[in-house]
């Protein structure tokens, strides 16, 4: 079998859709087998081999190309890729037309996409609705985001829009390298990872900031750490000001892994209150640390967190949204019972779903 992964990134960005999308091809590298072959081309990084690409590869891995943003040259590649490849999986729904066109010139190559959420939440253009009826299946992150497709594009036959959940990055999951840092109570830790993005407030960021100071009415000493960037940050400040809250909201831009790591596991309990979350790869790498999540009801979260975990308040809702944080403060989740929670979403039960849904 011969396979063609495209992505929209890989290592350019440290977003939920370039660590999926490693995860995607190392488990194509798994499933083409011994005598098989996996070309993997990338719309926005740069040309040449990041030097983490061999966890995410082996010797299956046949050409690896960064386009650097040249969308002709992107759609030139996939076409030359295209013309050998048995599969193509797509990794955008933006790029599908271009996987489409793949298939016009080699009419024995299927191809799949990978539907992550918010960029399927809405009505399609003709064009990728003719794309996606076009696909052998259409590899959904939820049930939620299942619904979204069907609900936009009642024509696809149900069968063909099937659900493969996300799954932890195992190489991100070692932490038994961190040591867990206690709080005293009356100073929770809270910590949220998200884009910082002007275009992205429904990540709820700024509903955690509001939230602040009825949490530090009964934690006096609580904190926020936000890890992320983006241009919505000067407005997040200028928030935490206006609240008198500044002194406790921790602004920490990027990390690497290893800040990150050491993030999850000093924290008390992870929160990312978006009101238009696919899945939610975060929660998985806090639970992986044993941390209780709070989320909004909305999205594909419910299907990641559940009361044995977490708590799930609706979007927006600021008392709500402290009352649950106190809750899980004093209430604090079995650690274990997250963790194997976690491990529900590993990534060999991942490859498996996904070498079926292929299939």
């Amino acid at each position: 079998m011969r396979a063609l992964l495209l992505s929209p990134e890989l290592f350019l960005a440290e977003g939920g859709i370039a660590r999926i999308m490693r995860l995607y091809l190392k488990a194509l590298c798994e499933i083409v087998g011994p005598a098989g072959r996996v070309d993997s081309l990338v719309l926005n990084d740069r040309p040449g081999r990041d030097e983490r690409l061999g966890r995410y590869a082996n010797a299956r891995l046949g050409e690896h190309l960064g386009c650097n943003r040249a969308k002709l040259a992107f759609i030139w590649q996939t076409i030359r890729l295209g013309r050998h490849a048995d599969l193509l999986v797509c990794g955008h729904l933006h790029h599908l037309v271009i996987a489409r066109l793949a298939k016009v010139l080699n009419p024995r190559l299927e191809y799949y996409l990978v539907a992550h959420g918010i960029e399927v939440w809405r009505p399609y253009t003709l064009l990728e609705k003719s794309a996606m009826s076009g696909a052998r299946r259409i590899l959904c992150v939820s049930k939620y985001t299942r619904h979204q497709i069907l609900r936009f594009h009642p024509a696809l036959a149900p069968a063909r829009v099937v659900v493969v959940p996300n799954t932890l990055d195992p190489y991100f999951a070692a932490r038994e390298n961190v040591v867990p840092t206690a709080t005293p109570f009356a100073a929770p830790r809270l910590l949220t990872v998200s884009r910082l993005l002007s275009t992205d407030t429904y990540k709820g960021v700024d509903t955690l900031i509001e939230a602040m100071p009825f949490v530090r009415r009964e934690f006096p000493l609580a904190r926020l750490r936000v890890v992320g960037t983006g241009d919505d940050v000067p407005r997040l400040q200028a928030l935490a000001a206006r609240l008198g809250v500044t002194g406790a909201v921790d602004f920490l831009g990027a990390l690497s892994d290893e800040g990150l790591r050491a993030e999850y596991a000093a924290c008390d309990l992870f929160a990312l209150p978006s009101r238009k979350e696919g899945f939610g790869l975060v929660f998985l790498e806090a639970m992986t640390y044993g941390k209780p999540c709070l989320a909004a009801r909305a999205g594909g979260a419910p299907e990641v967190i559940n009361d044995t975990v977490g708590m799930l308040v609706e979007y927006g809702n600021i008392p709500d949204l402290a009352a649950a944080v106190a809750d899980l403060v004093r209430h604090p989740r079995d650690s274990e019972v997250v963790r194997r929670h976690a491990d529900s979403f590993a990534f060999p039960a991942f490859t498996r779903r996904l070498a079926a849904a292929l299939s």
